[in-house]
């Protein structure tokens, strides 16, 4: 196989002019992407093993023309692509991007720096302990906390389960092991995100020691039922060590009452990390930071700026308020690790699981200066006042029904026919009617379930979306509905 044009005879590598000109080529369909991702199909139509059976058991032997392997990029990869940042995507939570953010990324790959110390990077270090310092003051928590980057609020809350059990045990975990006598017990109410238990497990306390609090009408912890909890947990010898309260939680995002539980987590000396992966963007509303009431009660708090803060994925921003107990639990240090400036600058490998490190900072500079503070609170306001319309056109439907309260963008809804009462019935027909709405392609919505009822989630925050996409997807919604009807009768 000949050398594409430009590349020296033999040469395995693409050589910069070659880089200059396929860059300009993929930067031009990035744009017409972003401009016609709306006409995609949300959800691919395929059945598994269709891409991979387009691709050859065998690496080739002999590099190819990159002509030819991006041609291959748009007729199997991108068929069989879910579109994140399609307007009709209305699934789970949004894995927001932007522009600035995009472009961002690519400095970061050109770069390909591994940022997990102050003298690898020492721009990305310094950038990364700003950007923390603004989004701390943007979202209005505790001056005195100080904050790092983890990839995701999964691992920020395995960090902070491993940050308490250490510093419970003055960090004897970490050195010798559990010992008998520590029969920890952690909380969190039953409608948290799943990664709470998964934490639980790698953290080795056991998912048998996670106790899942009720909830009430409004799918919030009952804050008595927790100290019901922990009360019998001490008679029985067990040690309450943390409790995970949700700012938003999966299902409904509904807001746990962060200052009572706060209190009862005070009296009894235990763990408070609070998990606000997807709400947490709505802080930078100030008249939304009733959700965080309590806030000085809390250890550690998570927000995901790749969530709602149009910063791609990944980035998620993970405060403490005790930085020494954070590093003491994570800390190791080699003596190829070294380094003279240690004691005067972070070392952000010590704050977290990962030794390497990307430089996400970059891309967070990037879009809160793109944007603006006011630029960001706009676009947030504008998905919540979308979503209270749409709450309300649910609301006076005679044939659909709200199951939650909608404090901001995410709406639980369902299909209630007037006269059924049937909940195996209604289960069944919302149900079918989540699976007709995504066979479509036209728009793509996820489903859970709150007090046993199959439930319908449509959260109104990917970057693009508009009034009109809402609309559009809601005379779906309603077309579908009595389509699936008639069919079931």
């Amino acid at each position: 196989m000949s050398p594409e044009p430009g590349r020296k005879p033999g040469s395995t590598m693409m050589d910069t002019s070659e880089f200059r000109k396929h860059g300009h080529e993929l930067v031009d369909w990035m744009a017409e992407y972003l401009d016609q991702v709306a006409s995609y199909p949300v959800r691919p139509t395929i059945k598994p093993g269709d891409i991979i059976a387009r691709i050859p058991q065998r690496p080739p032997r002999d590099g190819e023309p990159f002509t030819l392997i991006f041609e291959d990029f748009k007729q199997i990869i991108l068929p069989g692509m879910t579109h994140w940042q399609s307007p009709n995507f209305f699934a789970y939570f949004p894995a927001n991007s932007s522009p600035e953010s995009v472009l961002a990324e690519m400095l970061t790959a050109t770069l390909g720096a591994q940022c997990m110390s102050w003298i690898t990077s020492p721009a990305a270090t310094e950038l990364e302990e700003r950007m923390m310092e603004w989004l701390r003051e943007m979202t209005g928590l505790p001056e005195d906390w100080q904050g790092v980057i983890q990839d995701t609020a999964s691992t920020a809350t395995l960090c902070s389960l491993l940050t308490a059990r250490e510093s419970r045990t003055s960090y004897a975990v970490n050195t010798t092991g559990f010992a008998p006598s520590m029969r920890f017990t952690a909380y969190a109410s039953s409608e948290a995100h799943s990664s709470v238990e998964k934490a639980i497990k790698i953290a080795g306390i056991g998912k048998e020691n996670l106790r899942k609090i009720r909830v009430d009408g409004a799918f919030a912890m009952i804050p008595e039922d927790l100290e019901d909890a922990v009360l019998t947990d001490l008679q029985h010898g067990h040690i309450p060590l943390a409790v995970v309260a949700a700012v938003g939680t999966t299902g409904s995002t509904a807001v746990d009452p962060i200052r009572r539980i706060g209190e009862i987590c005070r009296k009894h000396g235990i763990w408070l990390h609070i998990d606000a992966a997807f709400a947490g963007s709505a802080l930078l509303l100030p008249d939304k930071r009733w959700m965080i009431d309590g806030i000085e009660y809390a250890d550690s708090f998570v927000f995901n700026p790749h969530k709602w803060m149009f910063t791609n994925f990944d980035c998620s921003a993970y405060f403490v308020r005790d930085v020494d107990a954070l590093v003491r639990t994570f800390e190791i240090l080699p003596e190829y690790l070294k380094t003279s400036e240690s004691d005067r600058v972070n070392n952000y490998r010590d704050w977290g699981i990962q030794l390497g490190r990307r430089f996400r900072a970059l891309k967070l500079w990037f879009v809160i200066r793109g944007y603006g503070v006011k630029g960001l609170q706009s676009v947030i306001r504008h998905h919540i006042e979308i979503a209270e319309r749409q709450a309300e056109r649910i609301r006076h439907h005679p044939d659909f029904e709200l199951l939650a309260p909608v404090p901001l963008n995410t709406i639980c809804f369902r299909y209630h026919p007037s006269g059924i009462h049937d909940e195996g019935f209604l289960n069944r027909v919302n149900g079918a009617l989540l699976e007709s709405l995504n066979a479509t392609g036209a728009m793509f919505l996820t489903h859970t379930k709150l007090n046993g009822r199959f439930t319908l989630r449509m959260v109104i925050g990917q970057t693009r979306v508009t009034e009109n996409d809402v609309l559009a997807a809601w005379e779906r919604i309603q077309e579908s509905a009595a389509r699936v009807r008639a069919e079931s009768s």
